[in-house]
């Protein structure tokens, strides 16, 4: 392990072959014998579970409850919505996506305003084909939660809409500790069939663009479609309103690019499967068992604390590769003990995100650990945020944006408002617009490519 961690590849020299080394010597995931599909491997499954179950607590505080929707689609529901078949491909029964069958299935749920509101989520796999695949980013087959809901009024549907981009925003800067700026999609760039989407971004540490989630206010479209009315207040039919709202394993890349070093993996500790490895340095089995002795009250009171940790005291590997081992998956703190440190009282400490080791007191350990978790989960946001400000600019001309963009970052620039400029951006540079900030520059300005009058600065950037 210690060597094959020499080999990783640096970001500076080849950032997308770093990523993928990264992916698979940290046991995250590997390619699969099915084309375009990975197998996700137990550690890599196990940060997957603690995103997962941290959100369906959060989707729950709400009151959403899980639901579970057939993996196959009639092709005669497919084809009812006509223009949210366009963005998949027209052969599929295996779900995109699952708005026409739950939609097909509300309208056997949903008969009064007393039905209302549904506000169902399900986790569940899907498939899309892919012609070029990269492990978490982009798969045929991945794992996601998708949201459903339905509601008596347009207000209560875009109410909703607007709280679980928010809820997402709030993840994504509390555990991923990945800041991310809320905006609207544009017309061009929305989800097929949607009056509106809603998006989240982060910043990579190269510079692109990642959509971390999504959230879609559909109007009536899939109510008409499916014929799915109720009666209101008034005794007078009506269709429901509509949104959707998901996340995808795509988060676990955008986790590993916003944080992760030269030497591995940097996990935030509020989703580090193991968050303290604890180390034994002995000669034989009675320094063990005595350090043992010492060590036991700790991984005891770490456990009280709610902190997952491992004291690795297997004799099958020597401590340098143990070192090498949790330092390449991201282990956010590294304990140490040996026959000197019981004398004296003392643990040797090293942090995942700095690298820096340290003596500290035995006694008390755990709660300073504990302390220790959240200044590094701090430090980590902190450092992810100065990055994407490095690499925000603001940009009024659009030969310096040619120019620039190539070093990848986010641009504040303004826009016309029409498809034409946007295709013609994305045709010229690759890049696209990712959103319009919500809490962005609201000043009006004139687009950087035409001349032409614009209502406010929209974020530009290339993207995975």
């Amino acid at each position: 392990m210690a060597t094959e961690l020499k080999n990783l590849t640096k970001r500076s020299e080849n950032y997308s072959q770093w990523y993928n080394e990264l992916v698979t010597k940290a046991d995250l995931a590997e390619q699969s014998a099915v084309r375009g599909c990975m197998v996700i491997k137990p550690y890599g499954y196990a940060i997957w579970e603690k995103m997962q179950q941290t959100l369906d607590r959060m989707f729950k505080a709400t009151g959403v409850q899980n639901a579970y929707f057939p993996l196959l689609i009639p092709k005669s529901f497919l084809c009812r919505e006509a223009e949210h078949v366009e963005g998949f491909a027209k052969e599929l029964i295996v779900r995109p996506t699952s708005e026409t069958i739950i939609w097909g299935t509300y309208k056997n749920w949903i008969h009064s305003w007393r039905d209302l509101p549904v506000l169902c989520n399900q986790w569940a796999n899907v498939m899309r084909w892919e012609m070029r695949t990269r492990m978490f980013l982009r798969t045929s087959e991945f794992l996601w939660q998708e949201g459903h809901c339905a509601h008596a009024t347009a207000e209560e549907s875009e109410a909703r809409t607007v709280q679980m981009i928010k809820l997402y925003a709030e993840f994504a800067e509390k555990y991923m500790a990945m800041p991310v700026t809320i905006g609207v999609k544009t017309a061009n760039e929305r989800f097929a069939g949607a009056l509106n989407t809603y998006t989240i971004e982060a910043m990579m540490q190269d510079g692109k663009a990642l959509q971390a989630g999504t959230s879609h206010n559909l109007g009536q479209n899939f109510a008409k479609a499916f014929d799915v009315t109720f009666a209101n207040r008034d005794n007078q039919p009506e269709y429901v309103w509509a949104n959707s709202w998901g996340v995808s394993t795509r988060l676990m890349g955008a986790l590993i690019m916003t944080h992760s070093d030269d030497n591995g993996l940097v996990l935030p500790p509020h989703l580090a499967p193991i968050q303290v490895v604890i180390i034994p340095i002995y000669k034989n089995a009675e320094q063990l068992a005595a350090i043992s002795e010492k060590v036991m009250p700790v991984v005891e009171r770490l456990a009280q604390l709610g902190i997952s940790v491992k004291f690795d005291d297997a004799d099958n590997k020597r401590p340098g590769f143990k070192f090498a081992d949790y330092e390449l998956k991201g282990v956010p703190v590294r304990l140490v003990i040996g026959a000197r440190d019981i004398e004296n009282g003392t643990v040797e400490v090293m942090r995942r995100d700095t690298l820096e080791k340290h003596s500290a007191p035995l006694a008390g350990i755990a709660d300073y650990v504990n302390t220790l978790l959240e200044e590094i989960q701090d430090n980590i946001y902190r450092k992810a945020v100065e990055s994407r400000n490095a690499q925000t600019h603001v940009c009024d001309s659009y030969d310096d944006f040619k120019a620039r963009i190539e070093d990848g970052g986010f641009f504040l620039c303004h826009w016309d408002g029409t498809t034409e400029t946007e295709e013609l951006i994305k045709a010229e540079t690759k890049a696209t617009i990712r959103c319009i900030p919500l809490d962005g520059d609201d000043t009006p300005g004139v687009c950087m490519v035409t001349g032409k009058p614009s209502a406010r600065r929209v974020i530009i950037a290339r993207n995975y």
